[in-house]
Parts: C-alpha cells; sequence; structure tokens
C-alpha cells in the first residue's frame, strides 16, 4: 500500500511539473504599428469683421465608419481664425489596422450651416497633414 501510494504521488508531483510550463515571455514586447494625422487649421483670408461663432472639429474614421478619432475644438469667432503664421496645428497618433482612413475638418458656423474638409490616409501611410485654410 505505501508502495502505490509513492508511486501514485510521484506520478502525480511528475505531472503537475510537466504540466506547469511557463509559456516563455519575449524580452521586449512588440511595438504596435501607428499611424500620425497633424491637423493645419489658418486662414489666408481677412475676416476680421466677421463676428459669427465657428465649431470645429477634427475627425478620424475608418473605412467601415468605425471613429478612430474625434474632437470638438473650443469655439471661435470667424475673426479669431489665425493666419498662416499662427496656425493651430494639433497632432493624433492612431493604431494602424491596414485600413485606409479618412480624416479632415468638420465645421459649423452659426445660423449658416455645416460643411467638411476631408482628406484620405492610405493604408501604408505613415503619417498625414491634413492642411485646412479656412476660407
Amino acid at each position: 500500500m505505501k508502495r502505490t501510494f509513492k508511486g501514485l504521488t510521484a506520478i502525480v508531483a511528475l505531472l503537475l511539473i510537466v504540466s506547469c510550463k511557463k509559456e516563455k515571455q519575449p524580452s521586449h514586447p512588440t511595438p504596435v504599428a501607428v499611424r500620425t494625422i497633424r491637423f493645419i487649421l489658418y486662414t489666408n483670408e481677412d475676416f476680421s469683421k466677421n463676428t459669427d461663432s465657428i465649431y470645429f472639429s477634427l475627425s478620424i474614421h475608418n473605412e467601415s465608419k468605425t471613429i478612430a478619432f474625434d474632437s470638438l475644438l473650443a469655439a471661435r469667432r470667424i475673426q479669431d481664425i489665425p493666419d498662416k503664421a499662427n496656425e493651430l496645428v494639433f497632432s493624433k497618433t492612431v493604431p494602424n489596422d491596414g485600413s485606409i482612413l479618412t480624416a479632415g475638418f468638420l465645421y459649423t458656423i452659426k445660423n449658416v450651416g455645416s460643411s467638411w474638409s476631408l482628406d484620405t490616409c492610405g493604408a501604408n501611410e505613415r503619417t498625414k497633414v491634413i492642411e485646412f485654410p479656412f476660407q
């Protein structure tokens, strides 16, 4: 009986040792591929007398319309949109899922309506600059 118990204990211990092998973890995690979209907003027009309010939004979405980024900028008067020398620059990094992205500016002018300026970022493009000279 003692012999059987010792033999059984040895087999169970051996099975536990064999079954508890830990997988080898890579020493450095694989970096996630990303893409950077850079938004640039300015105007070349003289809107110094236009006090209408405008609301800008930055948007990035993929082919299936899944939103990767959507951000509303602070409301401002049209006359306060900076010129090229003082352009507003925003950068956003998003995961590279291999899809074509649509990115750009959406804007609404109070009591006038909404419009947009959109561009695409190809599946192989690592960086994209979306420059919008508001007119």
